[in-house]
């Protein structure tokens, strides 16, 4: 599959992740649209990151996009996706990614029903919509520069069912410094949420979460998938 080298990339949203994300996107090329439900701070972000970079309203933002990232809190999904028309289905066909964490503050329990998933209530709210979870384990922090000389590039877990999409996500990871990790379709993404809700626990209670999880050496992996 050919990488999408300059695509056209709408952000729903105005906080941290949009902004540290924009920048890196533009950074790479690509043609970054900001719609938020302030059109102040909509504007502000626009000219902060510069390079042409569009302010717009929710609709126009997804409107004619290669991809469409949801950076804005899960509790206002609902109300984003509404603006845009979503349950009309102007996402069908999109590759709609969510990094979205629907926990409580600080403790990181799922605040989900059991069994479902963020992402899965996005996938019902937009009906047609490419969703694909990523970005959704790293602060934004992470992605506001591109990594330094000799620097590992973190590894991003994703879910989706849409290979197309799976793979436009992908370039953006590799975009802004980041491995696309694919570990399943989305009858698996909530897996990836509680482990957000275990990585913010952990943070929260002043541990590493690195620290918590096993490296396990190549050879290991090898004989552990051959058991």
């Amino acid at each position: 599959m050919e990488r999408n080298s300059q695509m056209r990339i709408g952000i729903l949203g105005t906080g941290a992740l949009a902004a540290a994300l924009g920048e890196g996107w533009t950074r790479a090329g690509h043609n970054v649209a900001i719609g938020g439900r302030s059109r102040g701070k909509t504007e502000k972000l626009a000219e902060r990151l510069g390079h042409k970079v569009l302010a717009v309203t929710p609709r126009e933002a997804v409107t004619g996009r290669d991809a469409v990232l949801l950076a804005v809190s899960w509790d206002g999904v609902e109300n984003m996706l509404g603006s845009v028309g979503a349950s009309d289905g102007v996402l069908k066909g999109m590759p709609l990614i969510d990094p979205t964490n629907a926990v409580t503050h600080g403790v990181g329990t799922l605040l989900t029903e059991h069994g479902e998933s963020m992402a899965g209530r996005i996938a019902g709210l937009a009906p047609g919509a490419l969703v694909v979870k990523a970005f959704h384990l790293f602060p934004a922090s992470q992605w506001a520069s591109p990594p330094a000389g000799g620097q590992s590039r973190v590894a991003v877990a994703m879910c989706g069912d849409d290979a197309t999409a799976l793979h436009i996500a992908g370039e953006l990871v590799r975009d802004v410094g980041g491995v696309p990790a694919t570990l399943g379709t989305l009858d698996r993404v909530r897996q990836l949420e509680e482990v957000a809700g275990f990585v913010i626990g952990l943070a929260f209670a002043g541990f590493d979460p690195s620290s918590a999880v096993p490296h396990i050496p190549s050879d290991d992996r090898r004989s552990s998938s051959q058991r």
